[in-house]
């Protein structure tokens, strides 16, 4: 058997069953693996050891009265901005005022009634605006395969914790891509399920909760618990029974688009659109049938729901008191600031973008049962900055292929398709129609049959903190991230 801590959720689970481990024993093998990578990552918040033990031989009491629920003594984390009882709520953000949450919000809930064990929870950068793992209250986040570069975000933590071992499950959060680009930087599946598919609080439009995870089995698994019901969430879908973990599909006879240019933003580098392809022909080899698509998106649309992004923070930040305003990471106070002075005409035609964008996307991707494409134009940037652009300006540049999954609240998720030159991962997102979010898997699944094999997960370095160059030590907060520079 693997290190407990390399195990999939399903491999502990009949583990358990088995009697050949307990949730006990991979919880301490997960607790020990994360305090090695963490002088590095700094993947983790408010990681509480005590209350997973605890919850640890709850669950094994359970298996032994066989009582063992979906997901018993399964480790797990939780993003930073999604509530867990006595917990505070950070959003990643030195201006937010810590006070402990009174619930779980509705996908902690579900992970907790299922019998996961939530390790802890983890980082952000502010308010989730940034695609990357800096942050004014959290410490700077790494990628493990390469920790001078970024692991993505705003599921920064999400990303290099799945990534790095730190046990088979880990929820994130989606607007216009936090899930799917961390998941495609550091090389695992991320799954933005359709719009209302997991009930989330508070919501939002676009907004998904979703699992990252090193195996498309396990992202199946935990969507099978976080899609039920909550009527706490006025956005929610009505529950569907899916067969979640019956993953296997043929891809003979399926049309697939192949969008290589979003049609704005940063170009596609080579590397990436090699890897793309290269996905595209093993489907086109195994039968699908596979169409180039044209860019179905405008320099327009991003630029309007850039415009709006900015003004709502900037709206939220003139909320705060002075005071606390100030501690917000000089980035995004530039980024929102652009927005003041906006008047209703103007905050009008940007939300009208939405529609633009939404209606573009729908159409363009409905000749199609799936579409391929790059997770983002880009395989990596460096650790510090904010975004790949580093550039309030260019803010959206790298989002041309998520975010339009959001807006069009179709289900999307990224898969391992290959290695840049620094050793990043490249990332490839398979989207497709709204409520199609099991066919999205299993396609995801064909996928993982067919790509040739990867190479083995990163490891933690010898020497902590000195082998990725000078990272801060726990505890320490980044600095201000500068546009432009390196």
């Amino acid at each position: 058997m693997a290190e407990l801590h390399e195990l999939s959720a399903g491999e502990l689970l009949d583990a358990y069953g088995r009697g050949e481990a307990s949730p006990v024993d991979a919880v301490r093998a997960v607790l020990a693996h994360v305090e090695r990578w963490e002088p590095v990552l700094h993947a983790t918040w408010a990681l509480d050891a005590e209350a997973a033990l605890a919850a640890a031989r709850d669950s094994e009491t359970r298996w032994r009265r066989g009582e063992a629920r979906p997901l018993d003594g399964v480790p797990a984390t939780v993003k930073d901005n999604i509530a867990t009882r006595g917990v505070p709520v950070p959003l990643g953000t030195a201006a937010t005022e810590l006070r402990s949450a009174p619930a779980d919000a509705p996908p902690a809930a579900r992970l907790r009634e299922a019998g996961a064990v939530l390790l802890g929870k983890t980082t952000m950068p502010d308010y989730g605006m940034l695609s990357s793992g800096l942050s004014s209250f959290h410490a700077l986040a790494r990628n493990p395969w390469n920790p001078a570069r970024n692991p993505g975000g705003s599921s920064a933590g999400a990303g290099a914790a799945a990534a790095a071992g730190y046990g088979p499950l880990h929820l994130g959060t989606d607007i216009g891509g936090s899930i799917r680009l961390p998941a495609g930087w550091c090389g695992v599946v991320g799954f933005k399920p359709s719009f209302g598919r997991v009930p989330i609080q508070p919501t939002t439009f676009g907004r998904v909760a979703g699992p990252l995870s090193r195996t498309v089995e396990d992202a199946a698994r935990a969507m099978a618990e976080l899609a039920r019901p909550d009527a706490r969430d006025p956005m929610r879908l009505p529950p569907q029974p899916l067969p979640w973990l019956e993953l296997e599909r043929d891809p003979r006879g399926l049309r697939l688009g192949l969008l290589l240019d979003a049609g704005w933003g940063m170009p596609v580098e080579p590397a990436v659109r090699d890897a793309v392809l290269a996905a595209a022909r093993a489907f086109e080899a195994a039968g699908a049938v596979v169409e180039p698509m044209a860019p179905f998106t405008t320099r327009a649309m991003a630029d309007g729901i850039d415009r709006w992004f900015r003004l709502r923070s900037w709206v939220d930040l003139q909320a705060l008191p002075p005071e606390r305003r100030a501690r917000v990471l000089p980035f995004i106070a530039e980024w929102a600031g652009a927005a003041e002075g906006c008047g209703g005409e103007e905050a009008f035609r940007a939300w009208s973008q939405w529609q633009a964008l939404r209606e573009a996307c729908v159409a363009a991707c409905e000749p199609y049962d799936y579409v391929l494409s790059p997770v983002s134009p880009v395989a990596s940037f460096p650790a510090e900055w904010a975004m790949p652009s580093n550039d309030p300006a260019r803010s959206l540049d790298h989002v041309g292929f998520t975010l339009p999954c959001n807006v069009g609240e179709q289900p999307a998720v990224s898969v391992d398709a290959g290695v840049a030159e620094d050793g990043v991962p490249i990332g490839l997102q398979i989207a497709g129609r709204r409520f199609d979010d099991l066919g999205v898997l299993r396609l995801a699944r064909a996928w993982e049959r067919m790509r040739p094999p990867r190479r083995p997960w990163p490891r933690p370095p010898e020497s902590g903190a000195a082998a990725a160059g000078g990272v801060a030590g726990p505890g320490r907060r980044p600095g201000a991230a500068r546009p432009g520079t390196d």
